[in-house]
């Protein structure tokens, strides 16, 4: 039988200390890549546990939030103020290899968990503490949620219509985005402690990371010295570049050249808008999209989105539907990706699980693992890794 190909993370030893999103999202991008996961939760379990939609099984409440940020991983209980339970965890921290935690700044050090209190005699350990604004922060105390970073950032002022107010993303990107940054961090340092035994800390911003990932709004800030604006679904330095309307729904149009222009412009039989001295290069259109957007408007809506995006794609325009989420997870992307599947939870049956969506040739992602109910592995794990 042909041996199944080693996942880039087999072996590997994660202890998470994570809460809500980003801690748990950073440590299941790890296990899906192979990492043993652990999940140290005190007796009221991650807060996320509690969040709807909830359904009964076999006596306990069963968190769908939770579950989309919690597979392939095992959990332990542990009250990390009881001197005793406190040492068993630390036994366990000598044997990890990466410990997660996005707990207020300090917490860890109050408890005895901070990374110079477990790295003094450790043979390398990656730490990676996750928080709202960093260690070095004048802001570094403050509680922090995905809407008040989004907020900080400079997103939610990008974000929303030019006459309205701003809006936060309907994702919440603070925590996911970091989450990406730390687990790639983290498996960065892994390589420089197998070749170092050094061990590492890392100090991974939500506010960080999120300013980072506007890098060009910044660029634009800083070329111009204009603060950049909402402006809906349009695009600052592009046109047609937006969400336009047919005759039953919105699509998109992403016509980001002269060439494609001057397709579009043939698909909707404006054949005369190539030469209007007000759209015969892309800084033009920019400028007037406004006007843009109601002569391309005046013609989509003559006809069904689904016409004008089959019609579109048809010459090589960029376009697409304006999809729900119950469009995409039926779409057939979806199914032939095999990026979204069903797994069979007992007592409660099929649940969508939408997996780890980069592939690598030699190895599939994790998907053996069911979320774990709170403590099931308690025993298990103190045994496991204590026998190392």
């Amino acid at each position: 039988m042909k041996k199944k190909p080693a996942n880039p993370l087999g072996g590997v030893r994660v202890l998470e200390f994570g809460h809500v999103a980003a801690g748990p999202f950073t440590g299941m991008l790890l296990a899906d890549l192979g990492a043993d996961v652990v999940k140290v939760e005190p007796a009221s379990g991650d807060q996320m546990r509690a969040w709807p939609p909830l359904r009964d099984v076999d006596g306990e409440e069963f968190s769908y939030n939770f579950a989309s940020l919690n597979r392939n991983k095992r959990s332990i209980v542990a009250d990390l103020k009881d001197p005793v339970e406190l040492e068993a965890v630390l036994r366990l921290v000598s044997q990890a290899d990466v410990l997660i935690e996005n707990y207020r700044p300090g917490s860890m050090d109050r408890l005895g968990l901070g990374f110079d209190a477990v790295t003094k005699d450790h043979r390398g350990l990656v730490y990676c503490s996750i928080s709202g604004f960093g260690r070095t922060s004048p802001y570094s105390n403050l509680a922090a949620f995905d809407l008040v970073v989004q907020g900080m950032s400079g997103m939610m002022s990008v974000t929303g219509d030019p006459d309205g107010d701003p809006a936060k993303c309907g994702v919440p990107v603070g925590d996911f985005v970091t989450a990406l940054y730390a687990a790639l961090t983290i498996s960065a340092a892994l390589r420089s402690v197998d070749k170092t035994g050094k061990s590492h800390f890392i100090d991974c911003s939500m506010l960080d990371s999120l300013i980072a990932i506007a890098a060009l709004q910044t660029s634009e800030y800083d070329g111009t010295g204009a603060a950049p604006q909402r402006l809906g679904s349009r695009h600052p330095r592009n046109a047609p570049y937006q969400a336009f309307r047919g005759m039953d729904k919105g699509f998109t149009v992403a016509a980001g050249n002269d060439n494609l222009w001057r397709r579009t412009c043939e698909v909707t039989s404006l054949e005369e808008l190539v030469d209007d001295p007000r759209f015969v290069s892309q800084t033009l259109r920019t400028q007037n999209q406004g006007q843009l957007e109601s002569l391309l408007n005046g013609v989509f809506g003559t006809r069904p989105a689904a016409h004008w995006i089959a019609q579109l794609q048809l010459r090589g325009v960029p376009a697409g539907p304006i999809n729900t989420f119950e469009d995409i997870l039926a779409d057939d992307h979806c199914k032939v990706s095999g990026l979204v599947d069903e797994v069979d939870v007992p007592g409660l049956g099929p649940l969508i699980s939408v997996g780890y969506p980069a592939r690598i040739d030699s190895a599939a992602p994790r998907r053996d693992l069911l979320p774990p109910r709170l403590g099931e592995h308690t025993a298990e794990i103190h045994r496991e890794w204590n026998s190392a």
